[in-house]
């Protein structure tokens, strides 16, 4: 070939050579825009995907939440179902006692007049130690008793008291002042007892006395032999002196 051909003919290849090229250029940025588009479309997808997973566990982690919620309040409602039986366990019990009262009081009203009148007939046939507080309180015992705001718990409380209270005259020594009736003459005298055991009485100015003879339900005016014993033992009850011996007249038993 000549030089001239050679030139043309290698213009000719390189203008086909970059028409080719700019040809197949352009299905090359198509693909690159569309895997462009499809690796966007990707991440989109992924984001949702994201979103709906961490909707997923916190749908999940409420749902464990209620679930928990609802053993617990199961077992709860459980313990109350329990405490309520108990409670009305302790309610019919409480009523059973309740429908109980008034037989109860029915067996104890008559007991406690009957206590009263025991208590009386006690009094006078024992020796008059304190008479008349003892009189006085089988009269508040009555006056109770026919009280209709007094509950019965309370005056059987009040009768109970009583028969406490004469027990005690039965322990120990005391002395109080009173006035004895003697040969129909009322004296002031200084009281004495020794238990019941013994009961004697002497005069303020300390030169009588007198001891209690249940017997015959009298007193009786006591010798000289005895004044300074009566005097010593209203000086021990009154903690004056302390306790001794002291010689004073009294009953064996028979």
């Amino acid at each position: 070939m000549s030089k001239r051909n050679l030139i043309a003919s290698t213009v000719i290849g390189a203008l086909a050579l970059g028409s080719s090229a700019v040809v197949s250029a352009d299905p090359l940025n198509d693909l690159h825009k569309e895997e462009s588009k499809i690796h966007v479309d990707a991440a989109k997808s992924q984001e949702k995907i994201n979103k709906l997973y961490e909707q997923s566990l916190d749908i999940f982690s409420e749902y464990r939440q209620v679930v928990d919620e609802t053993e617990n309040l199961k077992v709860y409602n459980d313990y109350l179902a329990t405490l309520v039986a108990d409670q009305q366990r302790g309610i019919d019990s409480l009523q059973r006692q309740i429908d109980g009262i008034e037989g109860v009081k029915r067996g104890v009203v008559p007991l406690m007049f009957r206590m009263i009148d025991s208590l009386e007939q006690f009094i006078e046939l024992d020796i008059p130690i304190n008479l008349e507080e003892r009189h006085a309180r089988v009269e508040r015992l009555r006056d109770v008793m026919a009280n209709s705001n007094v509950t019965t718990s309370e005056q059987f409380r009040q009768v109970i008291e009583a028969y406490q209270i004469e027990n005690e005259y039965g322990r120990g020594i005391r002395s109080y002042q009173g006035k004895l009736d003697f040969e129909g003459t009322d004296i002031t005298v200084d009281f004495f007892n020794l238990g019941r055991t013994a009961l004697a009485a002497l005069s303020l100015d300390q030169k009588n006395a007198w001891v209690w003879d249940n017997d015959a339900r009298a007193w009786q005016k006591l010798g000289d032999e005895y004044l300074s014993s009566v005097i010593k033992a209203v000086r021990m009850a009154n903690k004056l002196v302390p306790a001794d011996l002291i010689k004073l007249p009294i009953k064996a038993a028979e």
